[in-house]
């Protein structure tokens, strides 16, 4: 199960909108990369695509430290593009893998909120993932309300069940944050 990839954009805003709207879901700001945005469809798996600046890295952290994002003008072996992969193994098993095959794999803790083993292929490409057991608090918390909640965004549940499409809702405006819309 793959529950999120990041894509780089020329115009990460306009581009999560337009994913957003055709999921029929949110799109807000990606505050732990600068000058992106997530969408959302607000389904029961934490579905989501992050949208990064055209130019953005992902690179490993240093000794233990997790991932970290720059901006580079030159060509790289890094990309943005990363994905939350759920696993059925054990973070010890994850880690004895990438041991055998020289790649980095470390656990983190992404914002209080949940774990995941950074795994980097290659040592180049991040696939974040995510054992039975960290699983759950991924799912817990990658919902659009525990999201903006989190960052402080105006969330509103849309009508309907989760998964309906309404095209009468195509015109509604996206959630935004209080005091933000100049920078949308």
């Amino acid at each position: 199960m793959i529950h999120h990839i990041s894509i780089a954009a020329k115009e990460p805003s306009r581009v999560a909108e337009v994913l957003a709207e055709l999921w029929g879901g949110y799109s807000f700001p990606f505050p732990p990369v600068p000058g992106s945005y997530i969408a959302m469809p607000g389904d029961t798996l934490g579905t989501a695509i992050e949208v990064t600046p055209l130019g953005g890295e992902l690179v490993p952290g240093a000794d233990g430290e997790e991932v970290q994002s720059r901006r580079n003008e030159t060509p790289s072996p890094y990309t943005a593009t990363h994905a939350a992969v759920s696993v059925p193994t054990s973070e010890a098993r994850i880690k004895e893998v990438a041991a055998r095959e020289g790649w980095r794999a470390e656990t983190f803790e992404r914002g209080g909120v949940f774990r995941l083993v950074e795994l980097w292929v290659e040592n180049r490409l991040l696939l974040e993932l995510l054992t039975p057991a960290m699983q759950r608090d991924y799912l817990d918390f990658m919902t659009p309300e525990k999201y903006a909640g989190l960052f402080g965004f105006d969330y509103a549940p849309r009508g309907g069940e989760v998964g309906d499409f309404d095209p009468a809702g195509a015109g509604v405006p996206l959630m935004r944050r209080r005091g933000c819309e100049a920078f949308w």
